[in-house]
């Protein structure tokens, strides 16, 4: 009985890029009574490969990550040592202005491909948990530039805007993971 109530509480949310294989996909496996829908529908996964705010997502998402890296390790830095607090206020303003950017640009990649700026059903969780990453980035310099905490503070809370924004940045790589995944299926469905 708590299985099947879970088991409908989570049916509607469920994007794991692997449910395909949980299913069994071997021999003997009985078809699953109902499939999770695809990521993309074949005209969503046409407009995502027109649309160049693909391309801008592709760029901005790794140049993202490696400002974060850099960021993490000048923060880092200042909390185990106590110098380089510039430095890493720096980075994490740079780190917030590349967020807001790929942020921006990524509602409207969401709007070209799904018709909607943000919480489009295939990217409903990624959008959810980004608000909290936005969050806590607009956190900090909030606490920055009132002062309202010392430097300590203000590091601590880079970090948990950092902790979630890698979380994110796994629903996303995930989330990729999955429409590479489904790219075969759609091709053999568009063919048909």
């Amino acid at each position: 009985m708590f299985t099947r109530v879970v088991e409908r509480l989570t049916a509607s949310v469920n994007c794991c890029p692997w449910e395909g294989h949980a299913y069994g996909n071997h021999k003997g496996a009985k078809p699953a009574s109902r499939r999770t829908p695809y990521l993309y529908s074949v005209e969503e996964r046409r407009r995502r490969d027109a649309t160049p705010w693909t391309l801008v997502q592709g760029i901005l998402a790794p140049i993202q990550f490696a400002v974060f890296l850099v960021s993490l390790s000048l923060v880092a830095r200042y909390l185990i040592t106590g110098t380089g607090l510039a430095l890493a206020t720096d980075s994490i303003l740079i780190k917030t202005v590349v967020l807001f950017t790929i942020m921006i640009t990524g509602a409207i990649w969401e709007h070209a491909v799904f018709g909607k700026y943000l919480f489009a059903r295939a990217f409903f969780w990624e959008d959810t948990f980004s608000m909290l990453v936005i969050g806590l980035h607009t956190l900090y310099v909030v606490v920055l530039f009132t002062r309202i905490a010392g430097p300590q503070t203000q590091m601590l809370i880079a970090l948990a805007a950092y902790a979630t924004y890698l979380i994110n940045a796994m629903q996303f790589v995930m989330k990729l993971r999955a429409a590479r995944l489904e790219a075969p299926r759609d091709s053999a469905v568009a063919a048909s």
